[in-house]
């Protein structure tokens, strides 16, 4: 007689209580994958599409020529460097909204945000000046004199962005921290759909205007910064989803308390954002050191690998959201549920670009250039990036977890070791005393973003732990 039945029922909990803790703990996962992707799939659209501006912008300065496409990915390096450092002390707004969000307090969310403008302001400041005063980083590098003429007035232009920039992060991460994310997939979209055009008439001199080649593609960047960050505070004036936070309907002047401690949560963050992006910016300034022909294929692979990014970078600020709610409801089993869901979709997707880089790598670099030397290399290099997908993956989620528990300073420490101390020092020793040129540079990338993604993913797997994460 067939016992198979016996043994599967045998094989089945046996008492109702397992099931219904079984059943609830699927629903519960599934819920909760739903929900970040519900709120992932704006900010990676909204993600891809403010890449995309920069993917544009290194394919058309490739029409060009080698000079304007090493001064794009040199001034595009230089203003990622306070932009990064700008956009992680800024993240602060995000975490600290959700939190009050979370806790039922929409007022009080308001007035943060209100303040974080105060914040924006100061920064925008010092971002155009440090930016119009970039020169003497280029000759400190050694950096092509053609390159870093062309370069410098990229960053002049450019750098009358910086007022907008600042502003539309702190609208669009308090917008985020209250669980709205559509509005950084609608100013994504808008500033690709303006940028192709003012690329092509500013770059190539079109309507009578002059042709500017790169230094008008910072002219075209500025002015759509402008144009998003109008388009975002109408949105948040117009729309009857922000009006229990009464952001913009009062005016609040500095408050010392809580700019501080604003500043005091996201410093941390400004630092790690700041050293993970800045191994790449150094990378490219430091491959730029070698000539025309590496600095360009640098570019290509680094706009590539970067514009993949941007889907976990979605999925990170879904986590922050998710981790930060649970946290202000004073549910910390939910916080590390939405964590690590996240992170399992973040480093799904990694697998899958990787596969993609090792399967086309020459296919993906003929989207940038026609240039045959520039192929070769950039293509070489694009295998070095698949290997660090998954790594890459996982420390930017898991790092979306940790801003959502407002733990930050232990991971910027970790940043510094695992970015600049490993991730960079091996790469510049290998790129220039051990003489491997630019895939020298991929293996310290390849290095610092595997050492990062082990030391944060322990930390968050440790805390999220506890009932109470520091924060």
């Amino acid at each position: 007689m067939d016992n198979s039945f016996g043994r599967q029922c045998r094989c089945l909990p046996s008492r109702p209580a397992e099931y219904m803790t079984a059943s609830a703990n699927d629903a519960g996962l599934r819920r909760e994958v739903m929900r970040t992707l519900l709120l992932a799939g704006p900010l990676i659209i909204g993600q891809v599409t403010n890449f995309g501006m920069n993917f544009v912008d290194t394919v058309m300065a490739g029409r060009l020529g080698q000079v304007d496409l090493g001064a794009v990915a040199v001034g595009s390096s230089i203003w990622a460097a306070g932009f990064l450092f700008v956009l992680g002390l800024l993240m602060a707004v995000s975490a600290a909204v959700s939190q009050l969000d979370g806790a039922g307090r929409p007022r009080q969310a308001g007035e943060l945000t209100r303040q974080a403008l105060w914040v924006a302001a100061a920064l925008a400041v010092v971002l155009w000046w440090v930016m119009r005063r970039a020169d003497w980083l280029m000759a400190a590098l050694g950096t092509d004199e053609a390159v870093a003429f062309v370069s410098n007035g990229y960053l002049q232009a450019i750098s009358w962005g910086a007022p907008a920039m600042t502003g539309l992060l702190v609208l669009r991460f308090f917008s985020e921290g209250v669980g709205y994310t559509r509005p950084t997939m609608y100013i994504g979209l808008l500033g690709i759909a303006i940028n192709v055009p003012l690329n092509y008439v500013l770059m190539f001199g079109k309507l009578g205007l002059p042709q500017l080649g790169a230094v008008g593609c910072g002219w075209a960047t500025a002015i759509v910064l402008w144009l998003q960050f109008l388009a975002l505070l109408g949105w948040v004036l117009w729309r009857p989803r922000y009006r229990p936070y009464a952001v913009l309907s009062r005016f609040s002047w500095p408050d010392r308390r809580e700019i501080s401690a604003l500043v005091r949560l996201g410093l941390p963050i400004g630092v790690m954002v700041f050293m993970e992006g800045g191994l790449f910016v150094m990378s490219a300034l430091l491959v730029g050191t070698l000539g025309a022909l590496p600095v360009a294929a640098h570019q290509v692979a680094l706009n590539y690998t970067g514009l993949m990014f941007m889907v976990p970078l979605g999925i990170a600020g879904a986590i922050t959201v998710r981790v930060g709610n649970a946290m202000g409801r004073g549910d910390p089993v939910g916080a590390r549920r939405a964590g690590l869901v996240g992170t399992g979709l973040a480093t799904g997707f990694g697998v899958l670009s990787a596969l993609v880089m090792v399967a086309i790598p020459e296919q993906i670099v003929r989207l940038y250039t026609a240039d045959r030397e520039v192929i070769e290399l950039a293509a070489s290099l694009l295998l070095f990036a698949a290997i660090f997908q998954v790594a890459d993956c996982i420390q930017g989620s898991v790092a979306g977890a940790l801003r959502g528990l407002k733990d930050t300073r232990v991971p910027m420490l970790y940043s510094v070791l695992a970015y600049w101390m490993i991730g960079l020092g091996t790469g510049w020793y290998l790129t220039f005393p051990k003489e491997w040129g630019p895939a020298g540079m991929w293996v310290g990338i390849l290095t610092g973003l595997s050492v990062a993604a082990v030391l944060l993913g322990a930390r968050f797997l440790r805390i999220s732990a506890t009932p109470r994460p520091p924060r």
